[in-house]
């Protein structure tokens, strides 16, 4: 159970990070709705290339870091993050699902701009459910 989990994690991670690249290195499909916009459906000044690499890396090393988990990789951890690693991102995707009672998660108040129809309907429902199967993790 424990490899299966981590290997779906791993396979979400891989796929949110390539979304990532392709953008950061110029890719325009897909990019609209992504980000927050202000309530007039303004854009907010979208991430710069530099700060989508960030994420993207940091998407690609949590999914390997389920890889590490799930033993298909055999990398000694630092202590603290082999057993406080899993229980971290939990809470990062769980914390993000709630949201910051403005533009994102199940409670935001805005609701209506096209960014905060796909977090709805994707975005917050898809952290929620890393969070748990994150916390399936742990338990086993």
């Amino acid at each position: 159970m424990i490899k299966v989990t981590a290997l779906i994690l791993f396979l979400v991670f891989l796929f949110l990070s390539s979304i990532h690249f392709y953008w950061a290195f110029g890719g325009k499909r897909g990019s609209q709705g992504v980000y927050p916009t202000k309530t007039d459906g303004s854009p907010m000044k979208p991430p710069g290339i530099l700060a989508t690499l960030i994420v993207a890396v940091g998407l690609l090393c949590f999914g390997l870091f389920y890889l590490i988990k799930g033993g298909f990789i055999l990398i000694e951890l630092p202590l603290w993050l082999n057993e406080k690693g899993l229980w971290i991102l939990s809470g990062i995707f769980i914390l993000r699902s709630i949201g910051d009672f403005k533009y994102l998660g199940f409670f935001k108040k805005i609701k209506n701009t096209r960014f905060a129809i796909n977090d709805t309907k994707f975005y917050s429902p898809l952290c929620l459910i890393i969070g748990i199967l994150t916390l399936l993790i742990i338990a086993n």
